[in-house]
């Protein structure tokens, strides 16, 4: 009774610790409100003017929807001090009311379910400066070193309507793709997603047009602007020829051909344990930009200085993240996990980290082996904080802790060691990509899926490391030949089977919450968890 009570009172100050009050604008940002939830978005037609001078933008978006169910009032996000200026559906002006971010329009048509139609929204304003981008995003501003504009934008958290007017869900991606026009000084190239469709020479601009014709996630829409450099190469792989393009700086161009070597290693390597790459149509892209980079989908951006690691440090300090640019191979991982297959809500966010926190390891294992994937994810283990659980709040686009990712990677680094067979292993994560291809998916899905795939019911396992900051001890004791253990610190019913060590031979456990015991051959002298498995363990005197 007593350690019942213990656990209660831990998990009530867990409720505690990670409870934060959510606002109205937060349920508007993140739920499917019921006037997001009757329409589902086919395609965006993207026009953007960059003017670099005011650090200002103006354009429109014809956003094409079905009709799931009749309505008249429709959400549409955009950010201040962007602003809308006006809308138009059939000709005719449409009237919207405010409320912060959240733009509810009185459509004057019909809304006939299963139709399908257009709406256009133009707007303008002086989109908000990222602060410390990618992770606190918006425009970035600066300049190269002959002094001529480098600008980017980056919109992970804070959403794509820092800067233009849609649906704002992950949700919802446009089945069909997005135009994307940007036009900028003349003297400057846009790089956008998917592949260029057409340059429009104007008087003193030119107007870059990009085409996606797959299903993308908002925040992986972008716009980056500079005096780039551009070589390709034909990539041969699972599903054919897929072109690998690379877009940096002029100054950068020598040591960028030598580095970007590494983009069709990564591919390989992915292509290996993934399944093919996810946007063959679109293409590939590795393009330079003024912040350390970021996933946007098949228009990859990078910004970590032309070296190995992650700002030239080994994130886990074992050597084997410097064999690799952390850049290059992390955010083309998000292809698979956050571009092809996306989070409904972002409190699942995991599924993009997690898994692509993950990818590192497999790139590692694919060209070092599995000795050395084992210790560069055990060493990333260091940076887990357990502040709070890595599945956020629901409805309120509330991602959860940072976890997500080192903790992430060895949750799935641990599935890997109770299958016990890497065939196997790659196969369910191949199958991921083929299930959930161009989709978006709950965590549930996700959890499922394994279980099924696996063989093994890991409910229990996920509740443990995705719902909880607890991390299972292994307590034990010992005396000649039996050993006895048990976990402390757990959910209800866990009990992962577990690798000890036992005089340096690996010998299976199953603790659970009460004592079990397993006599051994001879006598047991020393005795470890392996580390392969994230868990404290305690030898205590029984």
């Amino acid at each position: 009774m007593k350690k019942k009570i213990c656990i209660a009172v831990l998990l009530l100050l867990n409720i505690s610790a990670f409870s934060q009050e959510f606002t109205r604008a937060d349920t508007l940002r993140g739920s499917i409100t019921p006037q997001r939830a009757w329409f589902d978005v086919t395609y965006y037609d993207l026009k953007v003017t960059v003017n670099p001078t005011e650090k200002t933008i103006n354009g429109s978006n014809i956003i094409s929807y079905k009709v799931l169910e009749p309505n008249e009032v429709m959400q549409i996000d955009l950010q201040a001090p962007m602003k809308i200026d006006k809308i138009i559906q059939d000709g005719n002006e449409i009237s919207f009311t405010s409320e912060g971010n959240a733009h509810f329009l009185k459509l004057q048509k019909k809304q006939q379910k299963g139709n399908n139609e257009k709406i256009t929204i133009y707007f303008s304003g002086k989109p908000i400066v990222a602060k410390r981008p990618p992770w606190d995003g918006g425009f970035t501003w600066t300049k190269d070193s002959n002094g001529k504009d480098f600008i980017a934008t980056s919109n992970e958290g804070i959403g794509s309507s820092v800067w233009w007017p849609l649906k704002d869900h992950p949700s919802d991606e446009p089945d069909n793709g997005i135009t994307i026009s940007v036009t900028a000084p003349k003297d400057l190239m846009d790089v956008s997603n998917g592949r260029l469709k057409e340059v429009i020479e104007n008087e003193n601009t030119k107007t870059w047009v990009w085409q996606v014709v797959n299903p993308i996630n908002a925040y992986g829409v972008d716009i980056n602007i500079g005096d780039y450099v551009y070589w390709g190469e034909k990539y041969k792989g699972e599903k054919g020829i897929l072109d690998m393009d690379y877009y940096v700086l002029r100054e950068n161009e020598t040591k960028a051909k030598e580095q970007f070597k590494q983009a069709p290693m990564m591919m390989k390597a992915f292509e290996h344990w993934f399944g093919p790459y996810p946007f063959y149509e679109d293409g590939y892209k590795l393009i330079e930009a003024p912040y350390l980079g970021m996933e946007h989908q098949s228009s990859v951006t990078y910004g970590n200085k032309f070296e190995n690691g992650y700002l030239g440090r080994d994130l886990s300090a074992t050597g084997w993240g410097m064999k690799f640019d952390f850049i290059i191979i992390h955010e083309s991982g998000h292809e698979w996990f956050a571009n092809s297959i996306t989070n409904k809500d972002v409190a699942d966010m995991w599924v993009h980290e997690g898994f692509t926190n993950y990818s590192e390891n497999l790139y590692v294992d694919y060209y070092f082996g599995k000795k050395a994937s084992s210790e560069y994810v055990i060493g990333t283990r260091k940076k887990i904080l357990n502040d709070r659980p890595i599945i956020g709040k629901y409805n309120v686009d509330n991602s959860g802790s940072s976890d997500m990712y080192y903790k992430g990677g060895n949750m799935l680094h641990m599935i890997r060691q109770l299958i016990e067979d890497d065939e196997k292993w790659r196969q369910i994560l191949r199958g991921l990509n083929k299930e959930f291809y161009h989709q978006t998916v709950t965590t549930k899905q996700v959890e499922d899926f394994i279980s099924e795939k696996s063989g093994i019911d890991l409910t229990e396992f996920f509740n443990q490391y995705l719902r909880t900051t607890m991390v299972p001890k292994v307590e034990y004791s010992f005396n000649k030949n039996l050993l006895k253990y048990r976990y402390t610190d757990i959910v209800k019913n866990f009990a992962m089977p577990i690798i000890a060590i036992i005089n340096d031979k690996e010998e299976w456990i199953q603790p659970t919450s009460e004592w079990q015991q397993k006599e051994f051959p001879s006598t047991i002298e020393t005795i470890e968890i392996k580390k392969d498995f994230y868990v404290n363990s305690e030898e205590v005197k029984k």
